[in-house]
């Protein structure tokens, strides 16, 4: 008995840690579709949030809880996922220079991405379009780039905009490069993210793309989030640092997907 009880607190446990990273993806969730997506009765999920709140991560509101720092965030300006600074920003000045005067460019939302276009603040004479209102901001200071962003709901963890919207606004564009982010890449190199509300977006941003450029940190590797975009062969690069392992890089070779060490 006492095991099949230590069973069961493991799953309860996996399952907030999952609730827990969909929320810091999404910055909100409501109960009935927590309930939905876990299968699970709704007065547990409310037991879940109750417990996240007491742990400092959430907020608990009538029908759902919301991420606590939001406010934050989003008056600073600041993303929820900070960590590997230093090798993001190693990856985003390699690739910066796979950007050439002239391109026509898709920036996700997320902190690697970010770092790239900090790199791009003086480029000359591109387009560039993004979902992400922190990139935005840094690509529009630039007066000799043409920014164009798209509409879509606010997802205040990542500052971006999501949604139908966002994702309908690449299905009349053709643009020379999309430097894609990700949530973690699985053991079987699947893109997976915590959310599912960011899949339409990147699918149709892939699918605006000439070519796709993942930009992704080492520790990202071996990491199954909750939602898949699918297999890494629809990138047809990813950017990274020296940590990836030997038998990573022959898995991505057999992919036929191009690694580009920063």
């Amino acid at each position: 008995m006492s095991s099949e009880r230590s069973g069961t607190a493991l799953l309860a446990q996996e399952r907030r840690k999952r609730i827990l990273e969909l929320i810091q993806e999404e910055g909100s969730a409501r109960v009935t579709a927590l309930s939905s997506l876990f299968d699970v009765s709704e007065p547990t999920i409310r037991q879940d949030l109750e417990i996240l709140d007491q742990q400092g991560f959430v907020t608990r509101e009538h029908g759902g809880a919301f991420l606590r720092s939001v406010s934050r965030q989003v008056s600073e300006l600041t993303l929820q996922h900070m960590d590997n600074l230093d090798k993001k920003a190693l990856i985003a000045k390699k690739a910066a220079q796979l950007v050439r005067s002239g391109d026509r460019i898709i920036l996700d939302s997320g902190s690697t991405v970010t770092e790239l276009a900090k790199c791009l603040s003086s480029a000359q004479n591109l387009v560039v379009i993004t979902n992400a209102i922190n990139i935005a901001l840094i690509i529009g200071a630039n007066p000799a780039c043409e920014l164009m962003v798209t509409g879509g709901d606010f997802k205040a963890p990542t500052l971006s905009l999501t949604g139908e919207k966002a994702a309908a606004f690449f299905r009349n564009i053709y643009v020379d490069k999309l430097f894609l982010a990700t949530g973690g890449i699985s053991p079987s190199l699947e893109l997976t993210y915590p959310g599912y509300s960011d899949l339409a977006v990147k699918k149709a941003m892939i699918d605006a793309s000439k070519e796709v450029y993942l930009l992704a940190d080492s520790t990202k590797f071996g990491v199954a989030s909750f939602a898949s975009l699918g297999s890494m062969n629809c990138v047809d690069a990813i950017v990274t640092d020296e940590g990836i392992e030997e038998s990573t890089r022959k898995q991505l070779d057999a992919l036929g997907v191009r690694l580009i060490i920063a």
